[in-house]
């Protein structure tokens, strides 16, 4: 992996911990030059350190990389601009935003309040929004003062976000979000050179470690699926140059796993050639639930 982001710069947030960490260590140890951007807030998002991101920028450094930390809230419109602004003021260029950051507030739906849902969709679908976007003003002139453009979104969706999962709605609404967001961002960027692709992984980070104990209990011995470091090959892959042909997927990747994600395609239809009535409906739908693919369970049913 060494050298395949040689000279690229990334901006990478919520780095300063869990996949955020290992992410921007990968593109260290891959030859780029790394923005460690992340707040250093506590697991439901309060609070603030910058003592994770001078870690991670420490921990580069010292293995002979280039990076700077960031504390940017990423949700935040002007602070989202001020990011990109210290990528391209200190490395002279921007080539990939990895969105990472986020945090839970899990709640069954029915005892979810107003002030956790907005929290969790600003941290996560906003957040995506706001750095991808400033980032873009930046490419798409690049690219129209004629200036070769090969840059990447690196989106963070979740299974949550594909299925659904139990005591998450606001969690999985919003990642199912950066799901349809990335294939927005695909469609419409490709003019301007750039990518945009997501990843939907399963690892140990401090916001799985709870809600699955069993499943991310670290092993005593032998490979342990569950290391975050385990998803950050892909990334890093997605960063390069090398897969500049690849956009609008959502790869799922855990421990030694990796595949890409099927999602909502129009299914079994009937066309009756004229307006449905109600009593009709039924009969309707149970002829096209024998042909549809049953869908996936929800996490934790």
């Amino acid at each position: 992996m060494a050298g395949l982001c040689e000279g690229r710069v990334v901006i990478v947030t919520g780095a300063g911990r869990g996949l955020g960490r290992a992410h921007a260590l990968a593109f260290a140890r891959a030859g780029a030059r790394v923005v460690v951007n992340d707040l250093g807030v506590a697991e439901d998002g309060s609070g603030r350190s910058a003592g994770p991101a001078d870690e991670v920028v420490d921990e580069i450094r010292a293995a002979g990389g280039e990076a700077i930390a960031d504390g940017a809230d990423v949700a935040d419109w002007e602070q989202a601009g001020r990011l990109v602004d210290a990528a391209l003021e200190r490395f002279g260029r921007l080539d990939v935003v990895v969105n990472n950051a986020g945090f839970v507030r899990d709640r069954m739906f029915v005892s979810c309040t107003p002030e956790e849902w907005d929290a969790v969709l600003r941290v996560h679908l906003k957040g995506h929004f706001c750095v991808s976007r400033r980032a873009c003003d930046h490419w798409r002139a690049e690219s129209k003062a004629g200036r070769g453009v090969d840059a990447r979104i690196l989106n963070t969706s979740s299974g949550a976000g594909l299925q659904g999962s139990i005591g998450q709605s606001a969690y999985s609404a919003a990642k199912a979000g950066i799901a349809a967001l990335t294939l927005v961002q695909a469609a419409e960027l490709a003019r301007y050179g750039v990518t945009a692709n997501a990843i939907a992984p399963s690892a140990r980070t401090r916001m799985t470690e709870g809600a699955f104990a069993d499943m991310m209990k670290k092993p005593a011995q032998g490979f342990d699926a569950m290391d975050p470091a385990n998803v950050s090959p892909l990334l890093v892959w997605l960063g390069s140059a090398e897969s500049r042909d690849v956009t609008g997927r959502v790869f799922e990747v855990a421990g030694g796993k990796l595949g890409i994600a099927d999602g909502w395609r129009t299914g079994p239809e009937l066309d009756k050639g004229a307006r449905w009535e109600p009593d009709e409906i039924g009969a309707a739908v149970a002829a096209l639930l024998l042909k549809a693919v049953p869908a996936q369970k929800v996490y934790g049913t």
